[in-house]
């Protein structure tokens, strides 16, 4: 049965009603699946996820479309709901409005950087964590790469697109003969029962393609579009952007950073370059300096053990990579073993020419909670607690 779908005649309503015409319960998912005469839900497609909300106040989890008929899924399967049910429909709009300002913006950036530079979207993603197209420019070979500067260039277009509260509107045809009238982006790869969502007037659109999608009615409502990265994908160029709610929030997350940043080097949003380059440069120096005074600890570490008796040091100044080019060193000359202790980790290293170090953890790690492993000459143990490393060490020079 074909639903009738009354988003696409008024894609603002929330709310309807509609008569069940098929219910099938799925006890092993906890679920139900609903048809309805009519819906006001959108189903997943065209890049776009669907309509979340409720039926008789139950929570719809997906909707989809197969053959022109929608389901919704709804959660659990002990609902009242029984065919030739008249039932409640309500959509979280607030879903459904962000999507409307993702997917228009989508459309709007799209149009833009094929008028400037002849960039094909080839790839769109409008998840929920970032959206992304991968544009390639392969339709003006004047251009090789998109850099930045492109990219703010097709931006602030885009954002004109939406400043001038540019009409959005929704051409639909029964053929594809029909709809290759239109300005088309892109080719047709539909038959029939074909949607276009052009923005602007027909003559010079800012952009006109096929899509299935929810759209605004106005391109003032996307509010702002905002690209955050660009980076090659495939012999293409993919950017990272975001536009309406979800772009005001990614720039509140990225001025709350700058602001902490600022406070935290007391400087102003005109300065804040110049005062992080002297902090790092600073860092740099300070880096080379814990260097080179870790290379004069470990030479004089070295020195200290050939000239004692000492077989256990502890260290908590230095890290792994030090206490085994110290170990690395002696090995050769221990007899019995050389244990080696980093507190900060609770590791015990140990070193001999003589004696089985893996077999030594092996036999006597696990019984302190300990794991690791090694070779004849060098093995390493971790310990829960600087009392069982301690525990362990005493337990092999018995």
């Amino acid at each position: 049965m074909k639903t009738i779908k009354l988003f696409q005649s008024d894609v603002y309503k929330r709310s309807t009603e509609a008569i069940v015409s098929s219910i099938d319960r799925n006890v092993a998912h906890n679920s139900i699946s609903i048809v309805l005469d009519q819906t006001v839900f959108f189903p997943t497609g065209g890049g776009q996820s669907c309509d979340l909300g409720t039926i008789n106040g139950i929570k719809v989890v997906d909707v989809f479309e197969k053959d022109d008929t929608l389901y919704h899924i709804l959660e659990g399967c002990d609902s009242a709901i029984q065919l030739g049910d008249t039932v409640s429909l309500e959509i979280d709009w607030g879903r459904r409005f962000d999507n409307m300002q993702r997917h228009c913006g989508e459309h709007i950036l799209s149009g833009i950087f094929f008028k400037l530079f002849g960039g094909v979207n080839r790839g769109f993603h409008m998840g929920e964590d970032y959206m992304t197209i991968d544009m390639s420019l392969e339709a003006d070979e004047r251009y090789t790469e998109i850099n930045w500067d492109m990219a703010m260039q097709a931006e602030l277009e885009t954002n004109k697109v939406i400043w001038e509260n540019t009409p959005v509107s929704v051409y639909r045809f029964d053929t594809k003969a029909e709809a290759e009238k239109m300005p088309l982006r892109k080719a047709l790869n539909l038959e029939k029962d074909i949607s276009i969502v052009t923005i602007g007037d027909i003559s010079n659109p800012a952009d006109s393609v096929a899509c299935c999608g929810t759209h605004p009615s106005t391109a003032g409502q996307v509010g702002m579009v905002k690209i955050y990265k660009i980076e090659p994908n495939k012999g293409m160029f993919r950017i990272f952007f975001e536009a309406g709610q979800r772009a005001l929030a990614h720039y509140d997350m990225r001025f709350d950073i700058m602001t902490k940043l600022e406070n935290d080097l007391s400087a102003s949003y005109t300065n804040l370059i110049s005062k992080y380059e002297i902090q790092k440069e600073k860092a740099k120096q300070v880096k080379d300096r814990l260097y080179h005074l870790s290379k004069e600890l470990i030479k004089r570490e070295i020195a200290d053990l050939r000239e004692c008796s000492d077989r256990v040091r502890h260290y908590s100044c230095l890290d792994s990579n030090d206490i085994m080019e110290i170990g690395n060193a002696l090995s050769p000359e221990i007899n019995n073993t050389l244990c080696l202790i980093d507190d900060l980790t609770n590791t015990v290293f140990l070193f001999s020419n003589s004696i089985d170090c893996g077999k030594l953890v092996k036999e006597n790690a696990p019984k302190l909670d300990g794991k690791g492993g090694g070779g004849r000459n060098f093995a390493r143990a971790v310990f829960p607690s600087a009392e069982k490393a301690v525990k362990f060490i005493d337990n092999i020079n018995e």
